[in-house]
């Protein structure tokens, strides 16, 4: 047995069942401003179009305005690791406060599928990381209007600035007295920039402070933790500097099923102050990032351009705040 769908209420609908004209309706579900309609009014038509069910249809008020209200976010092809998940969604609750929808899109090479910013026309594109000249030119070709970071503008925050958590690391371990240090990132190829972002500033750091130096760097994964560990005990290494909370933890684990004391003849710092950091046992010490901050940032620069206001003054900073714990 098929069932008809209800017919969708319109504003006829809700201007017929008031005895009011069409117009009239329209100005008010519509918010139009300079129309001269009393209180009372307005308070009938809101009602009634609760009571009968309207909704705004917003196909076409987004043909008659010449905007979606989406923000389109082209995301690198990135693990969903707990930073970009807190920040996308601030970045999506602020968004959504001043009326706009968030929509997350990761493009693959050879992907067939046609792209979102073409199917959805969106009123921003934006990207956590810049764009290149092609992803651009595609974008203006597809009608967009408002792209950020735009490569023509000093308005970009990328992603991989995130902040000087890798410095504080070194130094935190420098201060425990460890001379020795190993850089572990993971072995996932997607992110293979970030890694390197990450792995210069601690080389950096390093290099800039005396009596300390790298002896190993490692790529570690859940089928090669113990081996890695194994590689940076083998160098000597008193201390571990890790990309992030999932690698110390797995770094952690391997050196407690190996015998070895955390933090006494190896410390491991973290990065990120997820969650399980705080589980761990030992807890572990970490960096902490506002990730969340850094999104509403994003949210605001894709606001700024979808409303043509200037850009904002201040960026964040996202500085690393050092979590000590059992593990330094």
């Amino acid at each position: 047995m098929t069932t008809t769908p209800p017919k969708r209420v319109t504003a006829a609908d809700v201007a017929r069942s008031l005895g009011l004209s069409r117009a009239t309706v329209g100005f008010v579900l519509n918010d139009t401003p300079g129309q001269k309609i009393s209180d009372a009014t307005r308070e009938r038509v809101i009602a009634e179009a609760a009571r009968l069910g309207y909704r705004a249809n917003s196909a076409a008020r987004a043909l008659a305005s010449g905007r979606t209200r989406i923000v389109l976010l082209v995301l690198p092809d990135w693990p969903l690791d707990h930073n970009l998940r807190t920040n996308l969604d601030e970045a999506a609750h602020a968004l959504d406060e001043a009326g706009y929808s968030l929509v997350t899109v990761s493009p693959h090479a050879g992907g067939r599928a046609q792209p979102l910013w073409e199917t959805l026309n969106p009123d921003v594109v934006m990207g956590l990381t810049p764009f290149t000249r092609e992803q651009i030119a595609a974008f203006r070709s597809a009608g967009v209007e408002h792209i950020v970071p735009d490569t023509s503008r000093e308005d970009g925050f990328a992603f991989d600035e995130l902040s000087d958590g890798p410095v504080v690391q070194v130094r935190h371990l420098a201060e425990r007295g460890r001379t020795r240090l190993a850089y572990a990132a993971p072995a996932d190829p997607r992110l293979a920039e970030l890694r390197a972002v990450r792995l210069r500033a601690a080389r950096a750091e390093i290099d800039r402070t005396h009596g300390v130096e790298l002896v190993a760097t490692v790529d570690v994964d859940t089928d090669t933790d113990t081996e890695r560990l194994a590689e940076v005990f083998a160098a000597g290494a008193d201390g571990i500097v890790a990309y992030n909370d999932d690698v110390a933890a797995r770094l952690l684990g391997a050196a407690l099923r190996a015998g070895i004391d955390v933090p006494g003849a190896l410390a491991i710092v973290g990065h990120d102050d997820t969650p399980i950091a705080g589980l761990l046992v030992p807890a572990l010490s970490t960096v902490r990032i506002d990730i969340a901050g850094l999104g509403r940032y994003f949210a605001e620069m894709a606001l700024t351009a979808a409303e043509g206001l200037p850009i904002p003054e201040v960026r964040p900073t996202a500085q690393a705040q050092l979590v000590v714990r059992e593990t330094t």
